[in-house]
């Protein structure tokens, strides 16, 4: 059985895949094009080649396991047309990313930005204007496995963790879940909005200039999820007319962020560069996922992760 991958794991752990019975192909995604030798290739093991490569030419393909949590780079039609399967990286990052977002929410809290700008300028002057976590409503726009991680580690600050999912449903480390047809009700008397909800045609915007001002005027903004979650431009716009203690935001509508883009520049927003997943475990969390799947796969078992393209996860 043929895997392409995209990706190389190292010699150790490409053996793993290989000694599991499969013939392995290693292409580089960056400029990844369809070739005679990818033609039969059942498994592909990737994260995002479909700018460049057309997998409708892979006629063989039956199983596509992607490297990230996000799915909305895949051609979804042609995955549903074709029964391909497509498996994610669920709860892969969510480890590093839950530790992102509590950092950055006490970055934004305990004012480190204007301290660290004082001792650059070697500045003594004590700032009183610090806040504490404990007592917070602290609010996360989907419960998957990110939202798990974060809150999880929120509790130990005593925060109360709500969120929004469906219908409501109960989750782990949360004080209580609301639907999202309650997310105005949310919004209003939570203290940190944190996005980690999956981004789809009915989330696009979902966190526009109505949203914004159903927000508390000193309520922290996250996003970790996909930038197009929120409206950026009504973004920009709510803040420069005072509003939002801060934002921390690790993803954008349009990434690389252009130089240009006022929220570089912004003192109460922290830009990082799509870079609250990164750790020294993302390799071997991505791979056990991966060689887990690829052996139940190989045994004919149920995969893990198989996300169902027509609900959007």
């Amino acid at each position: 059985m043929k895997a392409l991958f995209t990706y190389n794991y190292g010699n150790e752990k490409m053996d793993l895949i290989r000694n599991l019975g499969y013939e392995v192909i290693l292409k580089d995604e960056k400029n990844i094009e369809y070739s005679d030798d990818i033609e039969d290739i059942e498994v592909f093991v990737c994260y995002n080649p479909f700018s460049t490569l057309d997998i409708t030419k892979m006629k063989n393909l039956k199983w596509i396991q992607l490297s990230s949590i996000g799915v909305d780079q895949v051609p979804a039609e042609t995955i549903l047309k074709n029964n391909i399967i497509l498996t994610n990286n669920r709860g892969g990052y969510s480890i590093p990313m839950g530790e992102w977002v509590v950092l950055k929410t006490l970055e934004i809290y305990k004012k480190s930005v204007d301290l660290y700008n004082q001792q650059r300028a070697k500045k003594w002057k004590m700032n009183t204007k610090l806040l504490e976590l404990c007592g917070k409503n602290i609010a996360f726009i989907g419960t998957g496995s990110i939202a798990v991680e974060s809150a999880k580690r929120f509790q130990g600050f005593e925060a109360n963790v709500i969120g929004i999912n469906t219908k409501g449903t109960e989750t782990n480390y949360f004080n209580k879940c609301y639907s999202i047809d309650e997310l105005d009700k949310v919004l209003a008397i939570s203290d940190v909005v944190i996005l980690t909800i999956p981004y789809t045609e009915d989330t696009h915007h979902l966190i526009n200039r109505d949203k914004l001002n159903k927000m508390k005027e000193d309520a922290v903004l996250i996003n970790v999820s996909r930038g197009s979650i929120i409206n950026e431009k009504d973004l920009i716009d709510h803040l420069k007319g005072g509003n939002l203690l801060g934002a921390a935001l690790d993803v954008f509508e349009e990434e690389p962020l252009p130089a240009e883009n006022p929220l570089w520049n912004m003192e109460n927003v922290i830009v990082t560069p799509h870079n609250s997943w990164m750790s020294e475990m993302r390799d071997e969390r991505r791979f056990k996922t991966i060689f887990e799947n690829m052996e139940r796969y190989i045994k004919e078992e149920e995969l893990i992760n198989v996300v169902n393209l027509k609900r959007g996860y």
